[in-house]
């Protein structure tokens, strides 16, 4: 019985939804996980959950060492999941209505310097048709602050590469145009040129990016390349795919570009999820008053 009621509401997601895959997956895996726990304590019915045993499910959660913003996560998960079942009138009540969850470290955005970005994007070998997907891939994630689901989802009449425009669906299948540069633009002409045209081979698809089968490449080779592109640039630091949308944000707002502007290109559907990019540029401001001001030798000196 609750197997079913889960069914329904991952077709719920998929169906009504509208929401990413990758969403839907998170979003399944988080409650069959509080499924099997209620499983392993003797509860098979969603209607005996109680405030208690959700609390008992959290604190396994911590036990676990398990992370305040996973923890976060499956919490909403949870909320998703009984909200569907109660407009459904499938279950009676919902604990989760007075459980609040755990507080989330606030953590500032994790970014690339002018120069790190620069030897990251330089690091595909052009000579081969993957290494200009790569280059164009590293090029058009920096260009456009794009998340990985909305470059792996680009169709070639989604790209105006005379415009330099692109049209992306993202969150919730909202459509926006995205903007790129001259050399994104560039790098992305030529793979589509001499790169696209032999990993297509005879497979026939819209999508901009393929893998060695000619298919549409997917999210987890897209965060192989990338973490591939940073060891042969030396990075240090662990580089993901949404460390270069933060980069693209970071150093726009660093070029003084407006928070709106930021707003719309990133996405964004609240403005407070764009402000936290200022936050990290306060850094970059600090030091560029120390390097002009003619005042700030006294505070050089003490550092």
């Amino acid at each position: 019985m609750v197997e079913e009621l889960l069914k329904k509401y991952v077709r719920h997601l998929e169906l009504e939804r509208s929401i990413s895959p990758l969403t839907v997956r998170n979003y399944t895996s988080d409650v069959q996980g509080f499924l099997y726990f209620l499983g392993e304590n003797g509860i098979d019915s969603l209607d005996k959950v109680s405030r208690s045993t959700l609390r008992l499910y959290l604190g396994s959660l911590h036990e676990q060492g398990i992370a305040r913003s996973s923890i976060s996560r499956k919490v909403s998960a949870l909320r998703s999941f009984y909200g569907y079942l109660r407009r459904e009138k499938l279950v009676d009540a919902d604990p989760l209505s007075t459980l609040s969850g755990p507080k989330t470290e606030k953590r500032l955005p994790t970014f690339l310097t002018h120069e790190e970005m620069a030897r990251l994007i330089e690091a595909p070998d052009t000579l081969t048709p993957q290494g200009l997907r790569d280059r164009a891939l590293l090029e058009l994630l920096y260009a456009a602050g794009l998340r990985v689901s909305e470059i792996v989802t680009l169709d070639l009449n989604d790209i105006d590469l005379g415009s330099r425009q692109i049209r992306v669906w993202g969150k919730g299948s909202k459509e926006r145009m995205a903007l790129m540069g001259i050399p994104a633009a560039e790098a992305l002409r030529l793979y589509l040129e001499h790169g696209r045209i032999k990993l297509e081979g005879k497979a026939l698809t819209q999508a901009v990016f393929l893998n060695r089968f000619g298919e549409r490449i997917a999210v987890r080779r897209v965060q192989h390349i990338i973490k591939k592109c940073a060891q042969q640039a030396g990075l240090e630091m662990r580089v993901f795919p949404h460390i270069m949308r933060h980069t693209f944000a970071t150093h726009l707002l660093d070029g003084s570009a407006d928070l709106r502007v930021v707003q719309d290109l990133l996405g964004h559907a609240r403005l407070s999820s764009t402000q936290v990019y200022t936050h990290v540029t306060q850094s970059q401001i600090r030091r560029n008053y120390l390097a002009a001001h003619p005042r700030s030798e006294s505070e050089k000196e003490e550092q």
